[in-house]
Parts: structure tokens; sequence; C-alpha cells
């Protein structure tokens, strides 16, 4: 490199850092202030009444215990539903005077064990004289601290499997996974729940992804396997055998019909969880059909169920 050359670099060098210098700015970012909202998780499944359960949004900031959990529980709302024929003006029920026999399924619900669940005062709503019936649409209305809120779902035609069926992995005996058959109707748009339990369970149990629609299959009919999610947290069973079904298990396997506002919703919520708080993942907006300033979903599902012995 010639002298001249570096004379001129040496020269234009400290031009160089005080222009770029110079372009530097303070960025400041408001972060909006926490806005409580209420949240919905209602739905109305086929032959079962309509159960709608009311909580209020947490601060980020806010501690994460059960004191904080119970507290986010509305109570005193009013809950109406309407398939336009009846409406039902839903019963809140608590949890720590719940019907005799209704402790596991309610536990189910809540997620918490059942000796948890009796001794704290969780309150939902449930109808009296509402249940699901295919073809009909129902009308969510609901009434808190002087608002009100709506919504709207329909139950759909089901659509049942083909065939289940169990087949052995490959090196490991008397295990495999659950395999269904599907045959999805011509028409775009259909969406889906599968979730599956063993025969003297009280709730079901969603896999990893329970949710689907048919943008990659319309009108197909394909074979897909199902993995065993009561398996990853029981420590009976081997790691190496986690996520298949025993030979000689009995399971029920329920395939529900959902709408596409349902779909989106239960979609991007599962996609924010298994995110895991990822900072390198896509940020997900997670979509509502509740109109009135709520968030959450009020949903109906159309099941199929079958019975299916492992051998």
């Amino acid at each position: 490199m010639s002298r001249k050359l570096l004379l001129t670099l040496a020269s234009t060098l400290p031009l160089t850092i005080i222009f770029l210098s110079s372009c530097t700015k303070e960025v400041q970012i408001e972060i909006p202030g926490y806005k409580e909202q209420l949240v919905v998780d209602g739905f109305i499944e086929t032959g079962v009444p309509a159960v709608v359960l009311l909580s209020k949004t947490n601060n980020i900031y806010a501690g994460t215990n059960i004191q904080n959990y119970i507290d986010g529980f509305v109570s005193g709302a009013t809950v109406i539903v309407s398939n336009g024929t009846i409406t039902d003006t839903l019963s809140e029920v608590c949890t720590n005077n719940l019907p005799p026999g209704s402790e596991e399924t309610v536990a189910a619900f809540f997620g918490l064990p059942v000796e948890q669940i009796v001794n704290l005062n969780l309150c939902f709503y449930v109808s009296d004289q509402l249940v699901g019936e295919v073809g009909k649409t129902y009308d969510l209305t609901i009434v808190d601290e002087g608002n009100t809120y709506t919504s709207q779902t329909r139950i759909l035609e089901p659509v049942a499997l083909d065939s289940i069926y169990w087949k052995q992995e490959a090196g490991a005996p008397g295990y495999g996974f659950c395999w269904s058959q599907l045959s999805d109707p011509p028409a775009t748009g259909n969406a889906y729940r599968w979730d599956v339990k063993y025969i003297s369970d009280v709730s079901f149990s969603k896999p990893f992804g329970p949710y689907s629609d048919d943008r990659f299959y319309n009108g197909l009919t394909f074979d897909f396997p199902n993995p065993n999610p009561m398996s990853f947290n029981d420590q009976t069973i081997a790691p190496e055998v986690r996520g298949y079904f025993k030979q000689g298990d009995t399971l029920v396997v329920r395939l529900s019909t959902i709408g596409q506002k349902e779909f989106q919703f239960f979609d991007k919520k599962y996609n924010q969880i298994y995110s895991g708080g990822n900072p390198f993942s896509t940020p997900v907006n997670i979509p509502s059909n509740i109109i009135g300033g709520a968030l959450g979903i009020w949903a109906g599902y159309s099941p199929s169920l079958d019975t299916l012995i492992c051998q």
C-alpha cells in the first residue's frame, strides 16, 4: 500500500467516525399499560350442556401462584345461551359445593387435582336446559360489571373416522401408535380436534397439535398416527416407550368437527404455547370470536367416538 494512500485513509478516518457517531439517535419505545379484560372459555358439545368459564387477564408482571390463579375467576356474571327456541340463563356452580360424583370431571376441566379442587372456590356456569344438537346455532350473551359481550357458534355435522387400528412399532415389542384413517369431505375449510383417553379415564387428553384443518388434505383419504399423550408424564412407563400405546390398552378416540373461527383460535393458541417463550419465534395474535372487547372462545363441538383395543 502506498504512503499517499495511507495518509489519505488516516485523514478521512476521524471524519468517518464523527459522521457515524452523529447519526446515532436514542429511540424510546412506549410500552402500552396493562388493561384488564374478560376472558371467555365456553363450549357446547353434542349431548352435553353448555359450559362457560370466565376469568380476567393478568398483568404480565404479576406473580405466578395459585392465589393469583384463583383470584382471576369471575363470579356473579349473567351468562345466557340461546338456540333460537330455548333461552337459558346458566347456573353458577362453584367447586366447594359440587354435586356428588362430579368432582373428577370438574377437576379435569380446571386442570387441578381432585383433593385440591374441592377446597377451592372456583366458579363456572352451566346450562340446566340446553344440550348440544347437531345443526343448531348457539348465541352466547355475557353481562359482567355493566359490560355486554356476545358470540355465536354452531355444532356442525360430525365427520367420522373410516377406521382406527393399533400397529406395533419396529424395535418396540408390545408398543405402537394408534392409527386413524380419515376421508375428508370435498368442501374446503373442514377443521377437527383429535383427542383420546383410556376407557377407564374420566377426561380426554390432547396430543401435540390436536387441532388441524384440511388446507393440505382437502377431499383426500389418508392414514395418520396418533401418539399417546397420557404416557409422557407417567413415571411408571419406561422413557423409551413413552408416546406409544401398549398392547392390550383399550382406548376411546374422539374426532370432533369444529368451525373455522374456532380452529383459528385454537391453532394460534397452541402455536403460542409451543413456542415456549422462544424470542426467535414469530409473534402470534390469537383471534377471538367474542364481540365486545373480551378475549377467548365460544366453541361448538360435534364429536364422533370410536373404541379401540390395541391388539
